[in-house]
């Protein structure tokens, strides 16, 4: 057996014991989200350092715990955090969480981070649905020998974020009254933010977000089969989109906490729905 799949395995038997059933949905709340993200009262938390295995955060804004619990009837893990590539982890690290959810059974991965917006129509706390992404980190978490007991050695990405739970999320939108914009991610390694040029060759390139995480769990996620939904919330605009502008995490975890009731109400309602598509 791959020492990687035994890690998750280990790390998957000991969390197993704690969940009060299996979960159908993992969502990781990316940037100030975790915090923002009012959780039920029903529920239990589990932290990260309770895990065999499991990397803890280093980063300000991620929790480093799970939720596990319904939201909406639907049987839930929150990652509340994650392990970044520019922290100095490996990629199985940065990985780790998305792997312990295909061993755990989930069939759906909802992914949320924050962004700087490239595209010039967006606006800080704008919440963006992801169709696709661009790989700028210059890796990839399947590079080396494949772990065969969860994917195939060259897993398809033409559909890497599901088309179905994109209509329901824009369905979900409409439904709650928010306006739910589209884009393209672009993963760069950080952590420094980009340079004007950078942005701009973002843009060439088709890019419309800009960010330093959930590509690798994305990857990760479709080679283990399991189906994703994006969602960033764009907490500043990208280098050279407004010229009079200074980047800081500070206003990063400001957004989310301002606008972050309204994530979570969209996260809802497509939880709603999902349990609906699930029950009918």
């Amino acid at each position: 057996m791959d020492d990687r799949y035994r890690a998750v395995t280990a790390a998957a038997d000991v969390l197993r014991t704690r969940l009060p059933e299996a979960p159908r949905v993992a969502m990781t709340l990316g940037s100030g989200i975790s915090e923002a993200f009012r959780l039920p009262e029903e529920g239990i938390r589990i932290p990260w350092s309770d895990i065999p295995g499991f990397p803890l955060p280093t980063v300000a804004g991620h929790a480093g715990d799970f939720w596990a619990g319904r939201i909406a009837r639907m049987p839930v893990l929150i990652q509340r955090g994650r392990t970044h590539y520019y922290e100095g982890r490996s990629l199985d690290d940065v990985v780790f969480a998305t792997r312990l959810f295909a061993v755990l059974g989930v069939k759906i991965l909802i992914a949320t981070n924050a962004a700087g917006g490239i595209n010039t129509a967006y606006q800080s706390g704008d919440i963006v649905l992801i169709t696709d992404h661009i790989n700028m980190l210059g890796v990839n978490p399947l590079r080396g020998p494949n772990v065969d007991d969860l994917g195939p050695r060259f897993p398809d990405m033409s559909k890497a974020y599901a088309p179905s739970l994109c209509e329901m999320a824009k369905q979900a939108a409409s439904d709650e009254n928010i306006e739910l914009k589209e884009g393209v991610y672009v993963a760069a390694m950080g952590p420094s933010y980009e340079t004007p040029a950078e942005i701009r060759a973002f843009r060439a390139l088709g890019g419309d977000l800009a960010g330093m995480s959930t590509v690798p769990e994305v990857i990760a996620a479709r080679h283990a089969g399991i189906d994703v939904l994006g969602l960033s919330m764009v907490t500043n605009l990208a280098a050279g989109v407004d010229p009079n502008a200074t980047l800081t995490h500070e206003e990063v975890i400001e957004t989310t906490q301002r606008k972050g009731a309204e994530m979570a109400r969209l996260l809802t309602a497509i939880l709603t729905r999902m349990e609906e598509d699930v029950s009918s």
